[in-house]
């Protein structure tokens, strides 16, 4: 141990245990975080990471083990206490009011009244001094999501922690966002604070994190050194077995393939003061291939994904194509009538009712397409059949839940994700676009759902996915194009994309634009 007693244990957690009904969500966890340490918490979706989380700060209670704080056993019974020990949390969703400044966001987390001029100053000087520059008068609906999640993060450091838990925090950073963010870590290890980093990319864990803990159905399983491991070992001790590398066999002649969808000059007003304008987007997606597209999130993925899927309708029929016919003014049935199929990135309350059964959720989407299976006469409910077809995807897809139909709030995120990509990959669509098919999912989950959508693309439909990982996109994809301030740029063949080419893109270095060469529809 050091003279500054860093080295020495911050956190011990022994024998902690939680269970919801007969689910030990964990059990019998122990783990020790060291002053001045980065230490990663891996393990797949359900495995217990959330829980183990959450009752280090607060959130729940533990029905049985012990907590030790420097040395002291302690009772964690909310986040208010966590936080007066030294425990802050920077979540994966962020908990911003959009129509408020930086500085008064992070004002509704203090618990005295400090003036917001003294807040914004402090904000903006800690800030600037750990690299991560902030205007504490911007509105967070004017910023992009790299700049909201350094709200977060000087939120929690004004609080002064010993111990931050970063959930999953580069996943809607871009390359050049996640470097900087991996200085700042660095620099808060130099200054012996500690943080527990949950990740599931297993490269950065490798870079940046002096020791793991793996978890595996709330147990755990290892404890390692990850500079000592390889991805694929981590990956193995996550998931129990190999995990298989995903295959994207090039395709040949794409360029002669039937257009399945069809983007024609799509352009959108901002339904609100803090949405993004489209401007004049151009794509077409072809039987057979699969088109990624990058960018930062809020630079107008989401009002893409809105227009394609008809949650908003356009102007003009013939913006939206869906093998040949014209979309524009059809509703999300009609459109699913045509055979697309449509993930949204916010799984829960938007992908999925959270207070209705899988089986319910299931039939809620496909009701219209498969009313043959699923209906009777009189238009009666065949439930034997929607049961039967949701086992079926829980199956394919590995869905981990403690019941046999359980709600989808019951779910973890990842799981749920499982299911609702596994919902609409049943049905063979034409027509595919997924918003962040793997956001918050372990590896061994999103390698099968990114083998799934190439073989769903191979098998003659047309692939749109939309995300923020450039790991997935140029593991998956045929063409990547970048969205940057509501325009879409020429999609780049896998030949001429590159991290860095991809990357500047996405920071806006060269403008978004669309390039009138033979991908674009007639």
């Amino acid at each position: 141990m050091s003279a500054d007693g860093s080295g020495a244990n911050l956190l011990e957690v022994r024998g902690l245990t939680k269970i919801f009904g007969t689910l030990k969500a964990c059990d019998g966890v122990d783990l020790t975080i060291r002053k001045g340490e980065i230490h990663a918490l891996l393990g797949e979706n359900g495995a217990g990471k959330s829980t183990l989380v959450k009752m280090l700060f607060g959130s729940l209670e533990p029905h049985s083990g012990e907590i030790r704080w420097n040395g002291q056993a302690v009772k964690i019974g909310s986040p208010s206490v966590a936080k007066k020990l030294g425990i802050g949390m920077v979540f994966q969703h962020f908990s911003l009011f959009e129509a408020l400044s930086a500085a008064e966001n992070i004002a509704l987390s203090l618990a005295d009244q400090t003036p917001i001029a003294t807040i914004a100053a402090k904000a903006q000087a800690l800030s600037y001094s750990y690299g991560l520059p902030l205007d504490p008068y911007s509105l967070v609906g004017d910023l992009s999501v790299g700049e909201r999640q350094r709200i977060e993060i000087i939120r929690c450091l004004l609080q002064n922690p010993d111990l931050i838990i970063l959930d999953e925090p580069t996943s809607v950073l871009t390359p050049q966002e996640a470097d900087r963010l991996f200085e700042t870590l660095e620099r808060l290890r130099a200054e012996g604070k500690s943080i527990l980093y949950i990740s599931h990319r297993l490269e950065e864990v490798k870079r940046l994190c002096d020791a793991a803990t793996v978890m595996r159905h709330g147990k755990v399983v290892a404890h390692t050194d990850p500079r000592q491991e390889t991805a694929a070992s981590l990956a193995r001790l996550m998931v129990g077995s190999e995990v298989h590398a995903v295959v994207r066999a090039p395709v040949e002649g794409i360029e002669k393939a039937e257009a399945l969808l069809e983007i024609r000059h799509l352009s959108r007003r901002p339904a609100t003061p803090f949405s993004m304008p489209l401007k004049d987007i151009s794509l077409a997606v072809r039987a057979g291939e699969v088109i990624g597209i990058a960018g930062v999130a809020g630079n107008g993925q989401g009002e893409f994904f809105e227009a394609v899927s008809g949650e908003v309708l356009q102007d003009e029929a013939d913006a939206i194509r869906i093998r040949g016919n014209s979309a524009g003014r059809l509703s999300i049935t009609s459109r699913r009538m045509l055979g697309a199929a449509f993930v949204p990135e916010e799984r829960l309350g938007h992908g999925a009712a959270p207070l209705m059964k899988l089986s319910e959720n299931l039939f809620l989407s496909r009701y219209a397409t498969d009313r043959k299976v699923f209906l009777g006469a009189g238009g009666l409910v065949k439930e034997s059949a929607v049961d039967a077809a949701t086992q079926r995807i829980v199956e394919e897809m590995d869905v981990r839940k403690s019941a046999r139909d359980p709600e989808a709030a019951a779910l973890s995120g990842g799981n749920l994700q499982k299911f609702i990509i596994g919902r609409e990959l049943d049905r063979r669509p034409a027509v595919m676009l997924v918003n962040q098919p793997t956001w918050g999912v372990d590896a061994g989950a999103a390698a099968k759902i990114r083998q799934s959508l190439i073989e769903l693309a191979r098998n003659g439909s047309a692939v749109l996915v939309i995300s923020q990982d450039l790991d997935e996109l140029f593991e998956i994809s045929d063409a990547i194009a970048v969205m940057h301030n509501g325009e879409l740029s020429r999609p780049l063949s896998r030949a001429e994309a590159t991290f860095e080419k991809i990357g500047l893109l996405m920071g806006g270095a060269e403008p978004g634009h669309v390039d009138h060469d033979a991908r674009e529809p007639a």
